[in-house]
């Protein structure tokens, strides 16, 4: 039998093993002036508040009359979700009290030319739906989207990708704090436009899935259309392996998290699976499966474990779960050092709001919980036996009987395999249950907004400005000879044109040009100065003066700087080529005043002459020329 193998130890062959699948759906802020379907102002971020809304979530039936099995999740909470507002970034058309203004057409050809870099299919008539959103994040309870394009590919290793769709959203709200039945969101970001790209589960091992996510930011940062920064850009990451089910990482904040975080989930899916023939070969299935609670406060008035102690004396309910024929399984390995009590335990801590942890114990793992003769009291009292698993949960009245369904709705799904979940990213590379994954009818026409026309002079103009792919950027600043850490920063960087501009017009030297362009921003940053204010025209003039002799390489960077630190920005302050009777001085001055060093190794001496008129001329003069001047003379 296949045993899952360290992260470190795992080979492509053992993914393959196991039918390793991924695939993608990535939300990328796009950088527009205003939201998608109103006209407040899109990327102004505050924590400060005018307002607070409360709203509470409850399920409707849907048109077959069914209820989502998220919506029904979600109720079970009882969450009060609480919205807090400003009037400078939201207006009533977030709190549905309006209808929606026509679609946001800077956003639409942000969506449009980055679809076009994908070899999107393109549609022809935008068509707005409502895709309902359970967790609270929206206000309205849906969130407004539509297709711009399908059938996409990107060149991936010998390969390619296939791009499902492409689609324009707008977003959600940001979190605050989630704790019992309280959830908090503020509403700063809700309405920003921004794209969802959704490739197809073609990525067979962790590695291949963070490579692509890679292609796919460098394409969308590529043509300067798109938000940079904290939270402007989330990966969602769909895993699968052979016998389990698509299993959604929702909130993957950093792309080198992924590979660890989508191998944990494959080994989860793998150890449940296994879970499950034990299951089975114990003679526990879906229908023979049986589990019970009951209140056992009165066992327990007397305990020594704290949190029990306590909970009892503030009033609240222990209840005592039995998992018939259970005994060790929950600690049954899942992920990395996580067992499948932590299942259980993150079921109890969403649905029943228990959030405070440990809110479970179990018998399988008795540690320093209760004393052996409570354990064993329990088991007598409960009519557990030898083979059964107890489990512990604690709380307000409400929330320990939902936990303790939960338990043993948990178990029983464990009969089957791996459940329908949508899970957590974790900062350990862990992740844990969010919600049950929504059912697959949730989008639904939008009767607000007529059908939208893409004519083909839409077309024709966005096409004009698109930038070449990076990768041909990138193979091109390899012919070149560029440092490797300015090879990509570069050709996702809005000054890849200025750079093919310099090197090909103006005959700029292209490490130079990389230079100026990429690094000498980064240092200049971490002396605390505003690049921001390098404009796309200074630039321009700065590695025209380079080219024209006017400027040299040393002097670029104290122009630069020089630029940034003068409140007006005025020109003249640049530095200026040494006129050569005052260089000459400066060396004669400088070669006199080395005739007192004994070293007697020419290139000390050289590299002694060379620092000191370098330090006068500050970077007025080309370097390389003065070094040959100085060589000649020591």
């Amino acid at each position: 039998m296949l045993v899952f193998k360290p992260f470190e130890e795992m080979r492509d062959a053992d993914y393959e093993a196991v039918g390793f699948k991924s695939g993608l759906e990535i939300h990328q802020q796009l950088l527009t002036g205003k939201k998608l379907f109103c006209r407040c102002p899109a990327g102004r971020y505050s924590d400060e508040y005018d307002a607070e809304i409360l709203r509470h979530m409850r399920p409707t039936l849907s048109e077959l009359g069914e209820y989502d099995g998220t919506a029904l999740m979600e109720f079970k909470t009882r969450k009060e979700i609480i919205y807090r507002i400003n009037r400078e970034t939201v207006c009533t058309y977030e709190m549905d009290d309006t209808p929606p203004f026509e679609l946001n057409d800077e956003a639409l050809d942000h969506a449009l030319a980055i679809a076009m870099l994908y070899n999107c299919v393109l549609v022809d008539e935008l068509h707005i739906a409502r895709k309902q959103y359970l967790d609270g994040s929206i206000p309205t309870g849906f969130q407004r989207t539509t297709i711009v394009g399908v059938d996409g590919v990107i060149p991936y290793k010998k390969r390619t990708i296939r791009i499902i769709q492409l689609g324009l959203e707008e977003d959600a709200c940001r979190e605050v704090s989630d704790a019992g039945h309280r959830r908090v969101y503020i509403t700063d970001r809700l309405g920003m436009p921004l794209i969802e790209t959704v490739t197809a589960p073609e990525m067979v091992t962790p590695l291949e899935v963070a490579e692509v996510t890679q292609i796919l930011r460098r394409i969308v940062r590529s043509t300067g259309r798109v938000r940079t920064g904290i939270g402007a850009a989330r990966q969602d990451v769909n895993v699968s392996v052979s016998g389990g089910t698509r299993i959604e990482i929702k909130g993957v904040s950093r792309i080198p998290h992924i590979p660890l975080l989508t191998y944990n989930e494959a080994m989860r899916q793998w150890n449940l699976l296994r879970l499950r023939e034990e299951l089975h070969n114990r003679g526990i299935t879906q229908v023979t499966f049986r589990g019970h609670h009951e209140n056992v406060n009165k066992l327990l008035r007397k305990t020594r474990f704290g949190p029990i102690s306590q909970a009892i004396a503030g009033g609240m309910d222990v209840y005592g779960v039995v998992l018939q024929g259970f005994r060790g399984l929950l600690r049954w390995q899942t992920q990395t050092d996580t067992y499948f009590a932590r299942e259980i335990s993150d079921r109890v801590r969403v649905i029943a709001c228990l959030t405070t942890l440990p809110n479970i114990i179990h018998s399988d793992s008795p540690g320093e919980t209760l004393a052996s003769s409570e354990w064993l009291n329990l088991r007598k009292t409960l009519g557990a036996g030898e083979e059964d698993t107890l489990v512990l949960v604690w709380g307000p009245p409400v929330d320990a009987v939902l936990g303790a369904n939960e338990i043993i709705n948990r178990a029983r799904e464990a009969t089957v395999g791996v459940p329908s979940e949508t899970r957590q990213a974790l900062e350990d590379g862990t992740n844990g249950f969010e919600r049950i994954l929504p059912g697959p009818d949730r989008m639904y026409p939008d009767t607000d907004l007529p059908p939208k026309q893409i004519t083909p002079e839409r077309l024709a103009r966005i096409r004009t400005s698109l930038p070449e792919p990076v990768w041909v950027r990138e193979a091109w600043y390899r012919e070149l000879g560029l440092p490797v850490d300015t090879i990509e920063p570069l050709s996702i960087s809005p000054h890849a044109p200025l750079f093919a501009e310099a090197v090909k017009t103006w005959g700029v030297a292209p490490g130079l040009a990389a230079l100026l362009l990429i690094q000498y921003p980064k240092r200049l940053r971490k002396k605390g100065l505003d690049v921001r204010q390098l404009t796309p025209d200074f630039l321009a003039a700065l590695l025209q003066a380079i080219a024209a002799g006017k400027l040299f390489r040393e002097g670029a960077y104290m122009a630069m700087e020089t630029w940034l630190q003068d409140e007006e920005r005025v020109w003249e302050k640049w530095q200026v080529p040494m006129p050569a009777r005052e260089l000459e001085t400066c060396v004669q001055t400088a070669v006199a005043s080395m005739q007192s060093m004994r070293s007697a190794d020419p290139r000390a001496r050289w590299r002694r002459l060379m620092g000191v008129v370098m330090s006068q001329c500050a970077g007025r003069t080309d370097a390389a020329g003065l070094g040959e001047r100085l060589r000649s003379l020591v």
